[in-house]
């Protein structure tokens, strides 16, 4: 049975984390953490509520869980590489330095790490099918919609869909059928690709990927209504990471 730490346990991600870990028989939680602790009156599942990771020093952890902010993931993610604890991250925003700090540590050492921006099997497959469009498609948009506490925009989801689709583009060289348009006021650029990002109450996570040509379009797109929809691909994280090598980005070699 894996033992199961959880980092950002009183948030809402970290809540659904906690619920699935705990209803897996194959899983264990040991252990949660969330600045807001420690503290008694909400222990999930009867697990304490520490504040800091430090406080898993020394403690039987085999899998830490973080779904934080990116300042604490990273610092997170490296501690638990110190402690030969493997790694399944959902926090957004980690930048490329990061990311090759955190894969230096990793292949150094003895544990692994897995980050994925999205871990909604849907969002994934969308994802797979963007990248696939923009091998015959010259021009594309995301428009992206969350709940009004997403801290960071573009979303690490549309970051990622957007440079799978630009790779995919500058790969096979497609005909262009119109001028690209330069307009502030059309959404961030990735490379050929605007995202147009929409932060509402009422709204969980949402994407729509709409590419264009002359005489056509085509949309993609993925709807979350409920947060327990990515429980199942990080489950199926939490089970791999320890077979995976170093840095692993995404599910698609998991799914």
């Amino acid at each position: 049975m894996l033992k199961v730490a959880v980092l950002g346990a009183l948030g809402r991600m970290g809540r659904e984390v906690t619920r699935a870990v705990v209803a897996d028989e194959q899983l264990e939680l040991v252990v949660a953490v969330d600045p807001a602790g420690p503290r008694t009156a909400e222990e999930p599942y009867g697990i304490p509520v520490m504040g800091h990771i430090s406080y898993l020093d020394g403690m039987d952890v085999d899998v830490m869980v973080d779904f934080t902010e990116a300042p604490s993931a990273v610092a997170n993610i490296l501690w638990a590489l110190e402690h030969d604890i493997d790694c399944v991250v959902g926090t957004s925003g980690l930048g490329a330095e990061d990311l090759e700090r955190i894969s230096e540590r990793a292949t150094a050492g003895k544990a692994n790490v897995l980050i994925a921006s999205n871990f909604a099997i849907g969002a994934v497959i969308m994802m797979q099918f963007a990248e696939k469009a923009a091998r015959v498609f010259d021009q594309c948009e995301i428009v992206e919609l969350h709940h009004r506490g997403k801290k960071d925009s573009p979303s690490g989801t549309a970051i990622e869909t957007a440079r799978l689709i630009e790779a995919a583009m500058e790969a096979t060289e497609v005909p262009s059928s119109i001028d690209k348009l330069d307009d502030s006021s059309r959404g961030a650029a990735v490379g050929p690709v605007r995202i147009h990002s929409v932060r509402l109450d009422g709204l969980v996570a949402h994407q729509e990927v709409i590419f264009g040509a002359r005489g056509q379009t085509l949309s993609i797109r993925h709807d979350t209504s409920d947060r327990s929809c990515f429980m199942p691909g990080v489950m199926i994280a939490v089970k791999a990471v320890r077979g995976l090598e170093g840095l692993t980005l995404g599910l698609d070699s998991l799914l």
